[in-house]
């Protein structure tokens, strides 16, 4: 491209104490460019920082009150005014002076006297580079917004997708709605209390504590497959029933497992609901189900997943139970401490405990929807 393309009608800032000088510089450069001047730094600087900035500076050293090294590294301190070329155009002659104005940011040093058709020919070339930088950088800006954009579509379809799959569950199992909710902020508080901790420093960055908000919803999705008889029966199950409510996390993990094949490739944020979905009925001791995986063999997910849900559980109404009081869940917790859950996640639950309180509180189910569950359950003939 035609380097007078890209400095065709720019604006140059001459900053310079002699009005003399500040005449013969704009009567060189006012043929090409737009000029305007300064007699000090403080004016300059006030220029520079205005709303139409100038293309490229041509900077004095010697001045009085603010000097020409002051002006340029205040320029590139700032933002606004970090990008301006500023060519040092000066009587200093000596290499300390020069090495000073470059390492403060100066893109050229030009001695006085000038030879006009230096100056015009370094101020066109200064103005075609920064042209040029202006273009990549506006292009480099469009591509990250792009990049952020489509992350965040990304980002949409992965959160409608663990939604629309979770409101399967709800649709069939009395104890989903705004149970999913609660579970969700519940596993993110735990994560986050444990962020710092040794044991869990590695795995609990903020990219794994975003997946297991976005993946705690999923962590019954296998109740789709269990029927209606035992789903929605409102008292103990028998032997035989229970081991097929047992086969949920299985099922879940199934279901998690076919959603991946038909997009034909594993997905990152879908391994640790699978990780939910099948191990957050293990126990610590080794006595849950499916695999009777006991101590750290558990996923983390599941283990965090376990005393959010028992949590829930406990304090939530059912139209066949009333809710135990936070104070009595929290006991029932702290009994299970290395048995049913991993010790230190129950010590961090203890020391949020007032946490899970609010967010049981703000998420609470509703008369409308204890009124919705118990028309599912007298549909069901349960």
């Amino acid at each position: 491209m035609d380097s007078q393309a890209f400095t065709d009608r720019a604006t140059v800032l001459v900053v310079d104490d002699t009005p003399d000088n500040l005449a013969v510089l704009s009567g060189l450069l006012k043929d090409t460019y737009r000029v305007k001047v300064a007699s000090n730094g403080e004016k300059a600087l006030k220029i520079a920082a205005a709303e139409n900035p100038p293309d490229l500076i041509l900077l004095d050293i010697m001045m009085p009150g603010l000097d020409g090294y002051e002006v340029c590294q205040r320029l590139k301190a700032d933002p606004k005014t970090c990008n301006i070329p500023v060519i040092f155009l000066t009587a200093k002659t000596e290499i300390a002076s020069e090495q000073k104005g470059l390492e403060l940011g100066a893109v050229d040093y030009i001695t006085k006297p000038i030879s006009p058709p230096i100056v015009l020919a370094r101020v066109n070339t200064h103005l075609a580079l920064k042209a040029s930088a202006d273009f990549l950088r506006d292009k480099n800006d469009f591509l990250e917004q792009e990049v952020a954009k489509r992350t965040q579509e990304v980002m949409a379809i992965q959160d409608v997708t663990i939604l629309a799959m979770a409101s399967l569950a709800e649709t069939r199992d009395l104890e989903t709605g705004n149970h999913i909710r609660r579970t969700q902020f519940y596993v993110k508080a735990l994560a986050t209390k444990l962020k710092s901790h040794p044991r869990f420093a590695v795995q609990l960055d903020d990219y794994t504590i975003s997946m297991l908000f976005k993946s705690a919803p999923l962590h019954d999705i296998g109740k789709v497959g269990i029927p209606d008889r035992i789903l929605l029966k409102p008292g103990r199950f028998s032997a035989d029933e229970f081991e097929i409510m047992k086969t949920h996390t299985s099922l879940g993990r199934a279901a998690i497992e076919h959603a991946e094949c038909s997009l034909g490739s594993k997905v990152e944020f879908l391994t640790m609901a699978k990780e939910i979905a099948y191990s957050h009925q293990e126990k610590w001791d080794g006595s849950g189900y499916p695999l009777g995986l006991a101590g750290e063999a558990i996923p983390l997910a599941a283990r965090l997943m376990a005393v959010a849900d028992v949590y829930d559980a406990l304090i939530s109404r059912r139209v066949y139970k009333e809710g135990l009081s936070h104070d009595m869940a929290v006991s029932i917790i702290t009994e299970g401490k290395g048995k049913h859950f991993d010790p230190d996640v129950v010590d961090a639950f203890l020391e949020i405990q007032n946490e899970f309180r609010v967010i049981a509180s703000e998420h609470a189910d509703s008369d409308a929807d204890m009124g919705r569950k118990k028309d599912l359950l007298s549909k069901s003939g349960a």
